[in-house]
C-alpha cells in the first residue's frame, strides 16, 4: 500500500515545483478563495456565524467527499499492468487513490484551521472529538460511494458521464453553503436524505454548536455508509474476477 501511495503521488504531482505538497495546497487554495470571496461580499447565511468558520467547515467537507469518486472512477483500466503482480489487487489500487484524497483534504482542513486560529480569525472548536468523528464518517461516505461508483463504472460508461453533472448538483445541496435550520421544514426533510448533510451539520455542531441549532442523525449516515460499503465490496469482487492483467 505504501508503494502504491508513493507511485500515485509521483504519477500525479511529479518532482517539479512543490511536488506532492500540491496534495493539500490545491484544496487549501480552493477553500481560501471561497472564504475570501464570501468575506469581501459580506455574505450572510441566516445566522450570525463567523464567515471563516462557516466556509472552512463547509467547503473542506465538500472537497473530502466529492473528489474521491472523481479520482477513483475509471482507475482500474489505467492500472491493469499493476495487476500482473499477485500481491496487488483492485482494492489496493483504489484504496491508494482514496487514502491520498482523504489525506489531502484532511491536511488542508487542519493546516487552515491552525493558521486561522493562530491569527485570531477562528475560535477553537467547542468539541474537537465531535469534529474528528464527523470528519471520519464523512470520509467513510466518500470512500464507500467512490468504491461503489467505480465498480458500476466498470460495468457501464454512463456512470462516469452522469457522475460529473450529479456532483455539481449535489454540491449546493450538501450543506456547504447553508444551514439546515434556516430552510423551510419541507426542504429540511428533503436535504436530510443526503448523508453528507448530516456529517456537515455534525462537524459544524462540534465547531460552533452553541451558535445555531444543528440537524443531524449520525446513525442514519453510518447505516448508509455501511450499505454502500457492502454493495461496493460485492460489486468489486465481481469486477475483480473479470480483470485481465496486462
Amino acid at each position: 500500500m505504501w508503494a502504491l501511495l508513493l507511485r500515485e503521488m509521483l504519477t500525479r504531482y511529479g518532482r517539479h515545483n512543490i511536488g506532492f505538497l500540491w496534495l493539500f495546497v490545491e484544496p487549501m487554495l480552493f477553500t481560501l478563495g471561497v472564504t475570501a470571496l464570501w468575506t469581501l461580499t459580506k455574505s450572510v447565511h441566516g445566522v450570525g456565524l463567523p464567515i471563516i468558520a462557516f466556509a472552512l467547515t463547509g467547503y473542506s467537507s465538500v472537497l473530502l467527499w466529492r473528489n474521491m469518486p472523481a479520482r477513483s472512477i475509471g482507475a482500474i483500466k489505467p492500472n491493469l499492468s499493476l495487476m500482473y503482480h499477485r500481491q496487488v489487487k483492485v482494492l489496493d489500487v483504489l484504496f491508494a487513490r482514496l487514502l491520498l484524497e482523504a489525506a489531502g483534504a484532511t491536511i488542508s482542513f487542519v493546516v487552515l484551521s491552525v493558521i486561522f486560529l493562530s491569527v485570531g480569525w477562528l475560535t477553537p472548536p467547542e468539541d474537537v472529538l465531535q469534529v474528528i468523528g464527523g470528519w471520519l464518517v464523512l470520509a467513510w461516505f466518500g470512500m464507500s460511494s467512490a468504491l461503489l461508483l467505480t465498480a458500476w463504472s466498470e460495468q457501464s460508461e454512463l456512470v462516469e458521464k452522469l457522475w460529473h453533472p450529479a456532483s455539481y448538483l449535489l454540491f449546493p445541496l450538501s450543506g456547504a453553503a447553508f444551514l439546515v435550520d434556516i430552510l423551510p421544514v419541507e426542504a429540511q426533510k428533503i436535504v436530510l436524505y443526503l448523508p453528507m448533510v448530516h456529517c456537515t451539520e455534525f462537524i459544524r455542531d462540534g465547531f460552533f454548536g452553541s451558535k445555531f441549532h444543528a440537524h443531524y442523525n449520525m446513525p442514519y449516515a453510518i447505516i448508509v455508509c455501511a450499505v454502500f460499503t457492502l454493495l461496493a465490496l460485492a460489486q468489486l469482487r465481481k469486477v475483480s474476477r473479470e480483470v485481465i492483467p496486462e
